[in-house]
Formats: structure tokens, sequence, C-alpha cells
């Protein structure tokens, strides 16, 4: 006989007296006053508004209510910088659900005096806890919040009916946050949405924690960035708002890692009205996030390019030209980089449909002709996608692609060829050169042309970051200026405590020709 499970929030009536260990407790199940037979099926006899008797303990049964399975504030609170609590729900959903920030009366007041235990209980407001008055899911604290520390009392909902509340202290004080960011007056020109008619687009490479806090990254390659601020809990509060601030219909990002995805951006945007789909390389990948209000996703089409190099019979060609150079052909199947490819359907005009391709490309210098032969195989794959499975559907592909303008694989994008005597063919020496010409049939251009750079590291400053777009369906209506060189400079390069990774968001408004 199947045991009888009260799922979820169960309210006791009050204790009565217990039983006596001789004689079982009555154990009765009630709907409507009257009692359930026994031998009727789970699924039918536990209906909300039913009574559980065990004993003189009576419980009110509640099916399925709402409730939270995670709740979590992130560990830095910074003034300026808003606080996205993580959080997974069942039987409910974030928008349904109800918010309410407090903070602290004053620094330390709702610690005890002399470390005993608290006379008063710690949800009211006289244990020193006083309402900020933002009742919704993200909270941004002001400078007059610096010291103290935030709590975050939520009841979960569905629209129907509210489930168990909960509540949340945030574990340190709000501190001070860096003054200006290199974003801040980039978001002086993306105050708002854009209208229907637009699609403000942004790639950005976040730069992965895994490679931030390497011992490496902090002598070498980063030395003169303050450790704190390669800390993912530091980078995280100003890629939130940097973000955050875009107001962006889609962005593609790069260097993402899995737990950043689901415990940072997800949360983030997902209050703004974006949602994200992510694709893992090894240990990071892909992200890409659509405005819920402007699109829906279709379908995807992620690949791996040294898989579908191998077993796609789509880039058969490719790779009997391959074959042939040997010891080039095991370095491109050696390589994890990863496509990630988005088929999104306008939510006013269900004939619009927009193929979305994100990538990141091959990294090492002398890579060239590698990534001549990964783009190679994205661009045939996305032409299979927006020519074959959805005919003549515009293409935006963005990414960190690892090559200057003055580069083949650049070259190859937006003049639709390369030569096989151009000199990437040899671009890690003689022995692995491998001469072949390429075509693809698509008219792209950068869409942010070519600045000055992308990436502004110690070492190197380049542009190695792109926004690709089908010129035969859309044009370019504005590009967001990138920061100056003295506030890319201000602590010498980047990352830096203004900055939370070694690239530049690149960000533009498309429009539909």
């Amino acid at each position: 006989k199947n045991r009888p499970n009260a799922s979820g929030g169960v309210a006791s009536a009050g204790p009565g007296p217990e039983s006596t260990a001789a004689s079982e407790p009555v154990v009765k199940l009630y709907y409507r006053e009257e009692a359930v037979a026994e031998d009727v099926l789970n699924v039918d006899a536990w209906q909300d508004g039913a009574v559980l008797q065990i004993g003189d303990v009576k419980y009110k049964v509640e099916r399925n209510p709402p409730a939270f399975t995670e709740l979590q504030l992130p560990r830095y609170i910074m003034a300026g910088f808003p606080v996205c609590p993580k959080l997974s729900l069942e039987f409910g959903d974030p928008a349904s659900s109800v918010f309410r920030w407090y903070k602290e009366a004053k620094a330390g007041a709702a610690e005890p005096e002399g470390g005993g235990p608290s006379s008063l209980s710690p949800s009211s407001p006289s244990a020193g806890w006083t309402e900020t008055g933002v009742n919704e899911r993200v909270y941004t604290p002001s400078n007059a919040d610096i010291g103290l520390r935030l709590k975050l009392h939520c009841t979960p909902g569905n629209g129907q009916r509210f489930g168990p509340s909960r509540e949340l202290e945030s574990v340190c004080p709000v501190e001070a946050g860096p003054g200006t960011c290199t974003f801040d007056h980039r978001h002086l020109y993306t105050k708002k949405v854009t209208d229907d008619s637009l699609i403000r687009t942004v790639s950005y490479n976040l730069l992965a924690d895994t490679y931030a806090q390497t011992e490496f990254s902090r002598s070498v390659l980063y030395p003169y960035c303050a450790p704190y601020a390669l800390e993912l809990d530091y980078r995280q509060n100003l890629i939130q708002k940097e973000l955050t601030g875009y107001n962006a219909d889609l962005i593609c990002l790069q260097e993402v890692d899995r737990s950043v995805f689901t415990d940072s951006l997800v949360p983030a945007l997902e209050a703004f009205g974006l949602e994200g789909v992510f694709r893992i390389k090894q240990h990071e990948g892909l992200a890409t996030f659509y405005r819920k209000a402007k699109f829906t996703l279709l379908s995807q089409h992620d690949i791996s390019f040294h898989e579908a190099l191998e077993s796609d019979p789509l880039h058969k060609e490719l790779l009997e030209k391959l074959v042939l150079y040997p010891s080039a052909q095991e370095r491109v199947l050696q390589r994890s980089s990863v496509l990630q490819v988005s088929v999104l359907q306008s939510t006013k005009d269900s004939s619009k449909r927009i193929c979305v391709a994100n990538t990141h490309l091959y990294w090492h210098p002398k890579g060239g002709y590698i990534r001549l032969i990964q783009m190679a195989v994205a661009l045939a794959h996305i032409r299979h996608v927006s020519c074959d499975l959805y005919p003549d559907i515009p293409v935006i592909f963005c990414g960190d692609f690892n090559s200057t303008p003055s580069t083949g694989m650049y070259h190859f994008v937006v003049n639709g060829s390369i030569p096989e005597d151009h000199e990437d063919w040899a671009s890690n020496g003689e022995e692995e050169r491998c001469n072949m010409s390429l075509t693809h049939f698509f008219k792209l251009k950068s869409a942010c042309g070519e600045p000055a750079y992308t990436n502004y590291v110690g070492g190197f400053h380049g542009c190695l970051d792109y926004i690709f777009i089908d010129l035969n369906a859309l044009e370019v209506e504005q590009v967001i200026p990138l920061p100056s060189h003295e506030e890319v400079t201000t602590h010498q390069a980047l990352p830096s405590v203004s900055h939370p990774s070694d690239h530049i968001a690149l960000v533009c408004d498309l429009k539909w020709k």
C-alpha cells in the first residue's frame, strides 16, 4: 500500500497530548469533513484543503505549494551595483513571488550586545532592520547603505497562491564601489530598451574565472591588477551591472564558467527580461541571451568544430583538402573550440526570424590557419541553418575571433574568399603549411568597424572581437562608443578595479532592412 505523503507545506493545527507508546495513534485523512476510504489512490486522496489527523494533531494538506529550493545572496555587495539573489523555485515563478528588502538600522545593530542570544526575533524590524521600500527581486544598494547588512524576505508564488516565506541575510555589509567604471559613460547611450524595429546586440569575452585566478594570471598576465579585482565575486558585480545597463536584446558571451552562467548571469539577466542558453567547451563555454519580450527561441544548432569536421558530410570537401596535410589536420582536430547557434523568432512578427551565432576561436598567435579552418566550418554550418533549415533568415555572428583585421580569417569573412597562397596557411611554419582556397556565400561586415583594440592587456592590444552582420538583411543604426583610451589605461591595462575583463564589450543597435 502506498504510504500517505502530504507533499509541500503542511501546517500543523497545534500540538495535542502525545499518544501512549502502547496504543498506535489514530491516523485518518478527511476531505470536506468526511473520512477518505483506505482504498482510494494517493493521487485522488490528497486534495488541497484535506485534513490529516495523527493522534490528536490535525494537519491541513496543501498539494505542491510554491517553494524555494535554493536561495542565496552574493558574497560581495557594493553600493551602486545590483544585488541579484540566486533562487530556484518549485511549483512557482519569480514573477509571481513577493520580495521585500531590509537593511540594518545601523551598522551592527542586529548583533546582540555581549554576544548572548538575542531576545528579539531576527525578523522583527525592531531587531535592527528597517524596510528599504524596494519590493522587487533585484536591489541596488546606495551609498547610504555602506557598512550595513541587507536582508531579503521572500514569499514564493505561482499566480494562484503563495508558499512558505524564507529570509536571507547578507554575510558581509555593503561595501563602497570602485567609483567610476569604464562602462558608466557607455550606459548613457543605452538607458532604455530599444523599440521593436531595432536589435541591440552585445558581444563580450568575460574572462573566465578558470583563467583569471591562476598564479600565472596574477603574476605574469595581469600583475598590474589588484588581486581582489581578479576575484570572481568582485568581477561578477561589475559584469552584472555592465550587462544589465546595456538594456540589450541579444547578448553573446564568451569565456563563461558554467557556475557563472547559472549562479550569476541567469538570475541577473532574467530579472531584466532576458533568457539564456549555454554551451560548454571544456572548462568554460559560450552563452547567448535574448530579450523575452522580443524573441522566442525556436531551435539550437550548436557544434564542436573538430567533431563536425570529422563526422558531418557538410564539411566533406574541406576535410578532403585537410587530409592532404596530416600534421595540420592533427592540430586542427585537437582543438576544443565550439560554435553556438540559436534561431530566434520575433514575438511581434512571426515571419521575422534570425540566426544568432556565437563563437570563440582558437587563441594561439601562430594558429592563423586553424582559425581559418574553424571559420570555414562555422560559415558552412551557419549557411546550413540559415538557408536549408530556415530559408533566407538573416545572420548575426558574434564572438572573440582572436584575429585582428589584418589576418586571413578577417579577410576571408568580409571578402567571401581566401586564396591558397595567403601567408596565414603557413602561420605555424612550413611543416604545418596547408594551402587551400576557401569561399563562402555570405555578405558579412563588422557592425562596429575595426576599433584600435577590443583586448587590452600588459603585453598586447588589438581588435579581436566582432559582431558580423548579414548585409542583405541588416544595417547598423548606431554603435555605442567604446571607453576612451584614458579610461582603459587609468589602471595601466585590463582587467582592473573598474573593468571586469581583459576584453571590451562591443555594443550596437541593428535594424532590419
